[in-house]
């Protein structure tokens, strides 16, 4: 298909929405729960970049803090239990403790800090913060001797692509259309007809599609986005997106226990250590100006080195870059404030929306963090519908994500990481047949949704622990086309399988 329209999509949309990201696919989500019709593209795979790239963390951000973003903590800490609601299986909470060094900052201020961590925001079932002598305490053991003295506070861990692509799969329940490998080449507004666009399949095919809106979510791409491939008049106004790279590294086991630790650096920053994957530590993340191709980010030598030398200023076992298993990287696109140091940039979003009289309207997205995407697509949507003629109201804050209803397994939810625990048992009671490690990391990724996978026979054992279904589940349902969609954004399998067992499960994609 060359310049023409697809056969298989309505003449015209009342939205596109250019990227599949977070922002994007939870806008998509949004718009199409209003009774709109939405057609999400995304230039590769959903997530495929800083929406996979995170620390995994819904939080507040205790360290913004410090620059007096306190309406952006805010807004951030009453999304937690929201979001840990909305997809226990997905999401869960995660207590992390702040060893007290009286070299970077003072006890008092710390205090003050989580003080207001504990209240800018109402909490119903995540607990406050409480010191800790770490000489006693579980947590400690892993740490020097000299951290005499720590903190405990609550935050909570996500999937972060499988969060992407939850939202995307749900704004399919509500009648959007989602094309993955599919980028928007060119989009024109046109007088009578609203926007024109043409977008190309990764093959190489090209079509037209219309709609009534425009979005861009495009992260990283998105000024660039603007600049090169939308034409709506005039000179476009330049936008300034500071693109900072955010690097982590995977190590073996740090630590035993379930709590994760916030360490403070000489430098002003913080580093996360948070357990992962069962046998693995997650460390980051780094700050650094990102100047290269945005969509080819690797971490350096440097960071690796920098990331190795903080965790080692806290572990009594060292960590050194021969420890590190795996790393990845990814560029947050945040507004230019035209703060010097990388990790003074806001990480707070704007929406804009372009919509001269009698034009079809543009929507751009700014910045943002993971925490926050499910307000940023509220917001977005608030702007957006009322233009299109639609006056439904908001309704993501009470809703599930698609896995997120378990009361088929255990009735009436009561507290997410509970209910999460009770469905595990549930699932091993009813299926003794399925290898209880197999079922507790399907519950993870799929939750309510098992149930199809467990309909159907597990066909092969492409790796091990892999089967046949799952992955016929992954491509149908999921839009995974590689071994890499499947290995390193809706698993992490690649971290657990050999080389070999991994060029099959690639193998069998292609």
């Amino acid at each position: 298909m060359t310049a023409a329209a697809h056969p298989r999509l309505p003449d015209v949309f009342d939205a596109l929405v250019v990227g599949g990201g977070i922002n994007g696919a939870g806008v998509a989500r949004d718009l199409a729960g209003r009774g709109l019709s939405v057609l999400l593209c995304e230039q590769h795979d959903l997530a495929s970049h800083t929406s996979s790239a995170s620390s995994k963390l819904i939080h507040g951000g205790l360290r913004y803090l410090e620059h007096y973003e306190f309406r952006l903590v805010a807004k951030a800490l009453a999304e937690r239990e929201v979001l840990l609601k909305s997809a226990p299986h997905l999401m869960r909470s995660l207590r992390f403790v702040m060893p007290l060094d009286e070299r970077m900052r003072p006890a008092w201020l710390i205090r003050a800090g989580l003080f207001l961590y504990d209240h800018l925001a109402k909490r119903e079932w995540l607990p406050g913060t409480e010191r800790l002598k770490l000489r006693q305490h579980p947590t400690g053991a892993p740490l020097q001797a000299r951290l005499k003295t720590g903190f405990a506070y609550s935050d909570g861990w996500v999937d972060d692509a499988r969060l992407v692509v939850a939202c995307a799969q749900d704004a399919v329940a509500r009648g959007a259309t989602v094309l993955t490998r599919t980028a928007c080449v060119d989009a024109r507004r046109e007088a009578d007809l609203g926007w024109q666009l043409r977008l190309r399949h990764v093959s190489g095919n090209e079509f037209m599609v219309r709609a009534r809106a425009l979005v861009n979510a495009a992260g990283p791409w998105a000024a660039q986005f603007l600049a090169e491939h939308v034409k709506q008049g005039g000179v476009p106004e330049r936008r300034n997106l500071r693109l900072v790279k955010g690097s982590h590294i995977v190590v073996p086991q740090c630590f035993t226990h379930d709590h994760a630790y916030i360490f403070q650096n000489p430098d002003g920053r913080i580093l996360f250590a948070i357990p992962y994957e069962g046998r693995f530590t997650l460390i980051g993340t780094t700050d650094v100006e990102h100047r290269g191709p945005i969509g080819h980010v690797r971490i350096s030598e440097d960071e690796i080195a920098y990331l190795c030398a903080q965790a080692s200023r806290y572990f009594t076992q060292p960590v050194t870059p021969g420890d590190v298993l795996w790393t990845y990287a990814g560029v947050r696109p945040l507004l230019d404030d035209e703060h010097g140091n990388p990790a003074e940039v806001t990480r707070d979003y704007r929406l804009e929306l372009e919509a001269p009289e009698g034009a079809a309207p543009l929507l751009n997205l700014w910045g943002g963090k993971l925490t926050t995407f499910r307000r940023l697509a509220e917001d977005a949507a608030d702007l957006l519908a009322p233009r299109l003629g639609n006056s439904r109201g908001a309704w993501t804050r009470g809703a599930l994500l698609p896995g997120g209803d378990l009361s088929t397994w255990i009735g009436l939810p009561q507290q997410p990481d509970a209910d999460f625990e009770r469905f595990v048992a549930a699932l091993t009671a009813q299926h003794p047949g399925h290898p209880p490690p197999l079922l507790r990391r399907w519950a993870h990724a799929y939750g309510s949704a098992i149930a199809t996978l467990l309909a159907a026979p597990l066909g092969n054992e492409i790796a091990p622990g892999v089967f046949e279904a799952e992955l016929a589940y992954l491509r149908d349902h999921e839009w995974a086309r590689t071994g890499e969609d499947v290995l390193w954004r809706r698993s992490k399998l690649g971290l657990h399988l050999s080389e070999a067992e991994r060029a099959r499960v690639a193998a069998w994609f292609s």
